[in-house]
């Protein structure tokens, strides 16, 4: 038997399979998906690589084909579904199977196992008060004190080592000297990290989450959103859209959908956007499974990590909840993946290979024969055009599921009138009476920022020069202390007192960041709580549930944050939402622009008036006749689709066509640009007459980060699969011309911004 494997080597070049003799002491112990170790190269050095299959003939001269030395040490194997998912998203992304295969595989090696170890008493409670009698004659202090401890404190007679240790004072060698007299006898045994339960929010909330679950009760609406969806899928409907205003009870939806999975005995993966959403959502989860869900993030250790994946490859768990890379997850029968807030940018990954997570889900489940649901209350233009084209089935749910809680008032405020006014604050004048009227009622506010921290630029009033980083093509930061910081490379300098062009002394701050707006809220109300939730207050492990949990117990009664504020949180006290210079990304050189805006405000009004009091939002605008601020005010999903769509068919961008994004980067600014120029000519030639449209090559919105020259080459037509072959062409003369050795070049489908 032969095995063909991917060598572990990122590089073009070796993106190949080699094969290899399975040595008689391997065979029957390999399986596809394991890690190996095989001699490699002229000087046969030992490198690992993966095993993608199997074969009883070889395809090489035999006398020449290696033999496989071992299993990689403390090696993670692949499941072989995923590998074949590997395949297909290398085919459809670009980049190596080297690269495919590690994105599928969430651990990359084995952890240590946890070890729990307790003592426990050997003795009948009479002979142990015997011996404490004994010990306590012979001022054995140490001695008498543990086995006091073990009767008076252990659980049968047992207690933790860590307490012994610690609590007691009691070294390791009076426990020794108990076993040796067979008094005691300390117990090991491995036991799987668990993050939640490990987590005391989650304990401590659920009591409270118990409650509130059992008094809910399914709406009409969604009675008929459970079974239509069920029997869909039953019916070969892999893929749903649920598209539900804010608080219309999507997620008690999914937990029902979950629920009927689990039942016939397979499993579930909940994809939500960020960390940050976490906590919330495995309340509700915790509650209906327990120890039978758990999570998956990069806020886990390693040996938390690798644990929750094995608790899922042996059954042990049925939900895992997670961003993008939860959708790896080894279950051994995957029934359902739901993704959550599916319209979120960063269900998209920035590292090669640069999948969605959308795409690469519905494909897993066409692989294991599962369900994909997708929920948003602002769809992406995406799915929801497919699932208009009958692609993915769709529902609609219109009204919120709690009878007394309606949709928050709206109102758009003008900030260029406001500046003409003479109010250069923050905050408008009907935002702060608003604020002011909530906090004397004792109801909670949000206030949503789209940037964080002191992260300004600095310009000069009389030129217009804006400090640059001197290795990168954007501005540099203005931070506290008087210092400049380039956020893509890390150089620092500090402020100068002259504009470096013109020698004017009038250099101003552009600024306004979650820092800034907590300074002036603290001033303007100082005996009010402020929290603020951006990515410096969170960067602790549990930084996310600490600041969320303090504002649901209502120890604060303002939140100041980014983006993640605004996603799927439920807090029933909040009655007031302020989005402030919320269209700060209308005008970004982003084809998604408006959607974005209108997503993010549209989710942002949407926190508010959740519970039984009835709910206000102020957008605060320079643009207030914008179609995406207009529609996000009244909540109109259908009036910016229609727009939206118009404008992306008129300029042929995605949905409507599709783009393919060549990235290319060097060090050499000149070779980038004869090898940029090359790879345009080639793909006109490869595309012969196919109604392929070529633009470029350009400089990207940064063109220089950290001294690296950056161009990007696009591809646009209607058929996707147009695109896949092009990208397999380019590959293909890549590799082939030894003038892109220098230049790296990356592939990217659909890009999230041109």
């Amino acid at each position: 038997m032969f095995a063909n494997i991917i060598i572990d080597i990122t590089h073009e070049k070796l993106d190949k399979i080699f094969q290899y003799r399975i040595p008689s002491e391997l065979e029957g112990m390999l399986e596809v998906g394991a890690e190996v170790e095989v001699p490699f190269g002229r000087g046969n050095r030992l490198t690992k690589g993966y095993i993608i299959g199997f074969s009883e003939t070889c395809d090489y001269d035999l006398s020449k084909v290696k033999a496989i030395n071992g299993l990689a040490e403390k090696s993670v194997g692949i499941e072989a579904k995923l590998v074949a998912l590997a395949a297909w998203m290398k085919e459809h992304y670009g980049g190596t199977m080297i690269q495919a295969l590690k994105t599928v595989l969430p651990i990359k090696r084995q952890e240590s196992a946890k070890v729990k170890r307790q003592v426990r008493l050997l003795l009948s409670k009479e002979e142990a008060e015997e011996k404490l009698l004994l010990y306590q004659k012979k001022n054995q202090k140490a001695r008498a004190r543990l086995l006091e401890a073990l009767l008076r404190d252990g659980t049968d007679g047992v207690l933790p080592y860590e307490l012994v240790v610690q609590k007691l004072n009691i070294t390791r060698t009076v426990v020794r000297a108990l076993e040796e007299q067979n008094v005691l006898a300390l117990e090991s045994e491995n036991v799987f990290r668990n993050p939640l339960a490990d987590n005391p929010g989650i304990g401590a909330d659920q009591e409270e989450s118990e409650s509130s679950e059992k008094a809910f009760s399914y709406t009409t609406a969604q009675k008929e959103a459970i079974q239509t969806v069920w029997n869909g899928l039953k019916a070969g409907q892999r893929t749903w859209l649920i598209h539900g205003v804010t608080g219309s009870g999507k997620t008690a939806l999914y937990i029902e959908w979950i629920k009927r999975t689990v039942s016939e005995g397979r499993q579930a993966i909940v994809l939500i956007p960020e960390i940050a959403l976490t906590y919330q959502t495995v309340m509700r989860f915790y509650h209906q499974f327990g120890d039978r869900v758990s999570i998956m993030n990069s806020r886990l250790s390693a040996g938390e990590r690798y644990d929750q994946m094995v608790r899922a490859k042996e059954g042990k768990i049925d939900v895992m909840i997670g961003p993008r890379s939860a959708l790896f997850t080894p279950f051994p029968n995957l029934g359902l993946i739901v993704i959550d807030e599916e319209h979120e940018t960063t269900y998209k990954s920035e590292q090669v290979p640069r999948y969605h997570a959308r795409e690469t889900a519905i494909r897993r489940a066409e692989l294991e024969d599962a369900g994909v649901i997708l929920g948003s209350a602002t769809p992406s233009l995406e799915a929801m055009y497919r699932a208009r084209n009958g692609e993915y089935g769709l529902i609609t749910l219109t009204e919120r599921a709690k009878a007394h809680a309606k949709m928050a008032q709206v109102e758009v405020v003008d900030m260029r009138a406001e500046l003409k006014e003479g109010n250069h604050s923050i905050l408008s004048h009907s935002l702060y009476e608003k604020m002011e009227q909530r906090l004397k009622d004792g109801e909670q506010i949000m206030l949503f920022l789209n940037r964080r921290g002191y992260a300004g630029f600095l310009s000069c009033r009389e030129c217009g020069h804006v400090i640059k980083c001197p290795h990168c093509d954007v501005s540099l930061s203005t931070h506290r202390g008087g210092k400049l910081v380039c956020h893509y490379c890390g150089h620092e300098e500090y402020k100068p007192l002259n504009c470096p062009e013109c020698g004017s002394k009038h250099l101003g701050e552009f600024k306004v960041g979650t820092q800034q707006v907590e300074d002036v809220v603290q001033k303007m109300f100082p005996q009010t709580r402020v929290l603020r939730m951006d990515l410096d207050t969170t960067r602790n492990k549990n930084g996310h549930e600490e600041i969320l949990s303090a504002f649901a117990n209502e120890e604060a009664q303002i939140l100041i944050g980014t983006q993640m504020i605004v996603k799927g949180h439920d807090f029933p006290n909040v009655t007031l939402v302020g989005a402030l210079a919320a269209d700060m990304s209308l005008y970004a050189d982003d084809y998604r622009a408006g959607e974005r805006t209108f997503q993010i405000l549209t989710q942002a009004v949407g926190r508010s008036g959740r519970g039984e009091k009835a709910g206000e939002a102020v957008i605060q605008t320079y643009s207030p006749d914008h179609y995406a601020i207009q529609t996000a005010a009244a909540q109109d999903y259908e009036g910016f689709y229609e727009q939206e769509m118009y404008y992306r068919e008129m300029m042929g961008y995605p949905p409507v066509e599709h783009l393919l994004a060549v990235l290319l980067s060097c060090e050499e600014e000149t070779l980038l640009e004869t090898g940029a120029d090359y790879l345009k000519n080639f793909a006109k030639r490869a595309a012969g007459k196919a109604p392929i449209q070529i633009i470029g090559p350009a400089s990207p919105s940064i063109g220089k980060i950290n001294d690296i020259y950056r161009k990007v080459l696009y591809l646009k037509t209607e058929k996707y699969d147009t695109l896949v072959k092009m990208k397999n062409r380019l590959e293909q003369y890549i590799e082939i011309n030894s003038g892109y050795q220098k230049i790296r070049i990356q592939f990217d489908f659909d890009p999230m911004h041109l």
